[in-house]
């Protein structure tokens, strides 16, 4: 196994062919080129359309490599992982085409990062692969896009912070979506959905897995103050505002509470979390709180019981918004914390580009960057954007991809 330092490639964007593999790649043309100290390819399944992105990318890829493999196909798999220091990877759903380029990468001691939120997938993957990749040193990080990066490292930013102001982190967090637009859901997100609740369908242990607000945790480490995540209307005292469920809190949630298992509890053992939108305040609030459970609600039935109904009617994966949309877009989460002596520490953070694609594409490219070329602290195993790299990913978000993580209330 040769060394990851001395590979042909720091990173190599996997399924580069598909829509946000194509902004991976355009992302990291622009903020990085091919002539300078990152070394990058694009990889896929197919040749002649890995040759025509490239032509599309301009003048400016013509020194990017292509190469070709098969997500089936370990051998191939084993031949592209072992050329790359990082495969930063957009094939989903990840339960249908990502478990044997997880395989492979352990084997072959390579870092991986993906954009996945299927939580029945990622416990396989973890109880299948972590202690082998801890062996070997591959990293393979999940959630690296608007799941879950915000919620990850916006909660350790403030965690961090609360330390630093009163000694003691936050005893709880909670996690306000204030807003979007042009915050379109992406095809692929919609696919990982109806992929992880047929897999509910079919298996009741799956079904368990996504019931368990502490499914991600390490083995004899499943439990923990939090209860399921918010399904009705509610109202935040702290806010003085009415609430609903967020669509992301399934897996958001559980990626935070593995971060914090992984680095050995600094939020503490009885540290609590959990995630909704905020809708308003007085009657409006309530109503318009409402208004998007009955969505909410809506959709998940529609995946849950009559998915061949719903499913064409929705973006399928490698379909998304046009670029203006993309590059209008923006976010804006408020994160709300209540300190051991009892004071609230506010902090936000925003998106200057769509979620779903504009920013996520971003948040993507500068995880795989970040685990390629700076120094983090974490050892091998199946990990989180705050567990893998926090403290040297936050810099490189501010900087290059649109992200601001700011303090607002103390």
């Amino acid at each position: 196994m040769e060394p990851k330092n001395l590979r042909a490639y720091h990173v190599v964007v996997w399924g580069a062919t598909g829509f946000t593999g194509k902004l991976v790649a355009e992302y990291l043309l622009q903020t990085y080129g091919t002539r300078g100290d990152l070394h990058w390819a694009i990889a896929g399944r197919n040749r002649a359309k890995l040759e025509d992105l490239k032509r599309a990318l301009g003048e400016s890829a013509n020194d990017l490599d292509v190469l070709v493999a098969d997500a089936n196909d370990e051998a191939s798999l084993d031949v592209l992982t072992s050329q790359a220091a990082v495969i930063c990877t957009t094939v989903g759903p990840y339960a249908a085409y990502g478990s044997k380029l997880v395989a492979a990468c352990v084997r072959q001691g390579t870092d991986c990062c993906d954009l996945c939120g299927e939580p029945i997938w990622m416990r396989r993957m973890i109880d299948q692969h972590h202690e082998a990749a801890k062996v070997s040193g591959a990293r393979i990080v999940n959630a690296c896009g608007y799941d879950s990066i915000p919620s990850d490292c916006g909660v350790a930013f403030l965690n961090a912070y609360a330390r630093q102001k009163t000694g003691y982190p936050c005893r709880r967090i909670a996690f306000r979506f204030e807003q979007a637009v042009h915050g379109d859901m992406s095809g692929g997100t919609i696919a990982s959905a109806f992929s992880t609740q047929a897999d509910a369908r079919r298996n009741r242990s799956s079904a368990s897995i996504l019931k368990d607000p502490y499914a991600l945790n390490p083995p004899r480490e499943r439990s923990g103050p939090d209860g399921r995540d918010l399904a009705r209307v509610a109202f935040d005292v702290d806010l003085d505002a009415w609430i609903s469920p967020f669509a992301m809190a399934f897996i958001n949630t559980r990626i935070v509470r593995r971060t914090n298992a992984l680095l050995g509890y600094p939020y503490g053992r009885d540290f609590r979390y959990e995630e909704a939108v905020l809708a308003g305040k007085g009657t409006r609030g309530r109503v318009k709180a409402h208004l998007a459970t009955v969505v909410l609600g809506a959709f998940a039935a529609g995946i849950t019981r009559t998915p061949r109904l719903v499913r064409p009617l929705l973006p399928r994966p490698g379909q998304g918004p046009s670029r203006e949309r993309r590059e209008t877009g923006s976010f804006s989460i408020l994160l709300v914390g209540q300190s051991l002596d009892g004071k609230t520490i506010k902090a936000r953070v925003t998106g200057k580009r769509d979620p779903g694609y504009g920013c996520t594409s971003r948040m993507l490219g500068e995880s795989a960057v970040c685990l390629a070329r700076d120094s983090t602290p974490a050892a091998g195993g199946i990990l989180t954007p705050a567990s893998a790299m926090q403290e040297q990913l936050l810099p490189r978000l501010v900087a290059n991809a649109g992200l601001t993580f700011e303090v607002v209330a103390d």
